[in-house]
């Protein structure tokens, strides 16, 4: 089946904010190919599947933090919502259409991808410092032998 969603297009839409992982519901929305309004009137009627691990709304200095943010806020009335892994992955028995599920799957994988990518990122810079160390040691023994 052919991919709905690029994963690389997606993982330009996912942010840390508050140490957590997240996607905005305007994202989202384009995504799902719903309006951002739906999707959270969908959510809003299902607020019992989106705990605050789930979903939350952004504040207004965490949306002028991100220049994205800043561009898709635009002319809301409401501060954004931001959706974890656990949210989007809720989104898509809210949603409920072909896409939601198709678009759901890309967005998994977009978060599995840049979890490798960080565990990766993690273990070469362990690899560095360890090898950082053992220069600086063998430097050591160098100028004193």
């Amino acid at each position: 089946m052919k991919n709905v969603v690029v994963i690389e297009v997606i993982e330009k839409k996912i942010f840390i904010v508050r140490g957590h992982k997240v996607m905005l519901d305007s994202d989202l929305a384009r995504l799902y190919s719903v309006e951002t309004k739906y999707l959270t009137r969908q959510t809003r009627r299902n607020i019992d599947r989106f705990p605050e691990d789930f979903m939350f709304r952004l504040t207004k200095e965490e949306i002028l933090r991100c220049q994205n943010v800043t561009s898709s806020y635009g002319g809301r009335r409401y501060l954004p919502y931001a959706f974890t892994e656990q949210g989007v992955a809720m989104l898509s028995s809210v949603l409920n259409s072909k896409r939601a599920i198709q678009v759901n799957i890309a967005i998994m994988r977009a978060f599995v991808k840049l979890r490798e990518i960080l565990s990766t990122h993690k273990e070469l810079a362990t690899k560095l410092r360890e090898l950082g160390h053992k220069d600086w040691l063998s430097s050591v023994v160098a100028c004193s032998g």
